[in-house]
C-alpha cells in the first residue's frame, strides 16, 4: 500500500522546523530486531533531527529509544513495525521534550496511546461476548487512565507542578447586588490618601 507524501499533508505553518515529523527506515536482523537508518540516506543530518526530536545531546539515548520503541509500539499481530516506530516518534517529536526525561514520558505516552488504541481494536464494532467487552473495556479504561497521568506528570514537569486556584462562594440575597473586581468608594480613597 503506498503511502501519500507527508508534505503534502501538513501545512508549513503546522510545523514551523520541518514539512515532516523524523522518520526511520528499519532493515530487519531478526524477527525482534532492527537497525534504524535514515530514510533518504543523509545520516548526519537525519541524526541530528532524531537527538532533536527527542530532546537530547546523547547518541546512546538515541539508540536506546529506538530500541525500546521497536519493542513496545508494534502494530496488533506483527513484529516491528517501521510505521509503528514511526508514529511513535511523530507523537514524539510532538510533544518536543526538551530533555531526557521528557522524552521519557513522552515515549510511555506515545506506546500507551497505541497499545489502547491496539485494545480498543480488539471491539470489532461491539461484535464480542459479554466477559471479552468487559475486560476489553477494563483494560482501555486503565490505560486511558494511565495515559491521562502520564499527560499530566508531562505537564507537571515542563511547567512547574503547582497549581493554584481560589474559589469563593458569595451568595446574594434576593433585591442585592454583585459585583466583582475592585469596588472604589469615598471612604475606601479616603483610607488610602
Amino acid at each position: 500500500m503506498s503511502q501519500p507524501d507527508d508534505r503534502a499533508l501538513v501545512a508549513p505553518s503546522d510545523r514551523a522546523e520541518s514539512a515532516t515529523p523524523v522518520r526511520v527506515k528499519l532493515k530487519r536482523i531478526n524477527p525482534d530486531l532492527a537497525q534504524a537508518n535514515p530514510p533518504d540516506g543523509d545520516g548526519r543530518a537525519w541524526w541530528a533531527r532524531l537527538k532533536a526530536a527527542l530532546g537530547t545531546t546523547s547518541s546512546d539515548f538515541v539508540n536506546a529509544s529506538l530500541l525500546q520503541l521497536q519493542g513496545a509500539a508494534r502494530l496488533p499481530c506483527s513484529g516491528i513495525s517501521a510505521v509503528a516506530v514511526n508514529a511513535a516518534l511523530a507523537f514524539i517529536e510532538g510533544a518536543k521534550p526538551r530533555n531526557e526525561m521528557e522524552a521519557g514520558l513522552a515515549m510511555q505516552m506515545a506506546c500507551t496511546h497505541a497499545a489502547n488504541m491496539i485494545i480498543l481494536g480488539r471491539l470489532q464494532g461491539g461484535v464480542v461476548g459479554d466477559r471479552r467487552l468487559i475486560a476489553i473495556v477494563n483494560a482501555s479504561a486503565r490505560l486511558s487512565q494511565a495515559f491521562a497521568s502520564q499527560a499530566e506528570a508531562y505537564r507537571r514537569l515542563r511547567y512547574g507542578g503547582s497549581q493554584f486556584v481560589r474559589v469563593e462562594h458569595v451568595h446574594v440575597n434576593e433585591g442585592a447586588q454583585a459585583v466583582i473586581g475592585t469596588i472604589n468608594t469615598p471612604e475606601a480613597d479616603s483610607v488610602l490618601k
